[in-house]
């Protein structure tokens, strides 16, 4: 029978072995791992390419990598104090604070610079928040997944 160290990879057929993996308890799976790294890559590369390729001053693209490179740095550092906070870590009321706001300021930026970004299309703003916005969950997930083999192995 299964015990708590393995996985089934077919609810339907419980009794296979063949069908078994090895994976410690609270670890991601492999697949979920690979997907979050993937859709990082994917988000911020696709992000990279649309400014590569953009017809904008070289001083709007910067503005645009500055954006992103702020949303990524912001988004881990909350989800890692939220966490933090969560499992009873100590985290100051300030860094807390100040990683929300930085969240929300490097969102704010990125909505705001599309908005007023006359010479880009809809489609082209749509794509940039699209890539902006799957690039950020993407790193959430990314780090928590490092934070959460990293318990597991620290536990063995």
């Amino acid at each position: 029978m299964s015990n708590d160290n393995e996985v089934l990879l077919d609810k339907g057929n419980q009794n296979d072995p063949k069908i078994k993996m090895e994976r410690k308890e609270g670890e991601p799976t492999s697949a979920f791992k690979g997907a979050s790294w993937a859709a990082l890559l994917v988000g911020v590369i696709a992000y990279l390419i649309g400014l590569y390729n953009a017809a904008m001053q070289l001083n709007e693209k910067g503005y645009y990598f500055a954006v992103l490179i702020f949303g990524l740095y912001s988004a881990v550092s909350l989800q890692k104090a939220v966490r933090d906070k969560d499992e009873g870590i100590p985290v100051t009321n300030i860094y807390y604070g100040i990683s929300w706001f930085a969240l929300i300021v490097s969102i704010s930026l990125m909505a705001i610079g599309l908005y007023n970004a006359g010479s880009i299309d809809l489609s082209e703003k749509g794509f940039y928040g699209m890539a902006f916005v799957l690039s950020l969950f993407a790193a959430i997930t990314v780090q928590k997944n490092i934070r959460d083999t990293q318990r597991v192995r620290e536990r063995d």
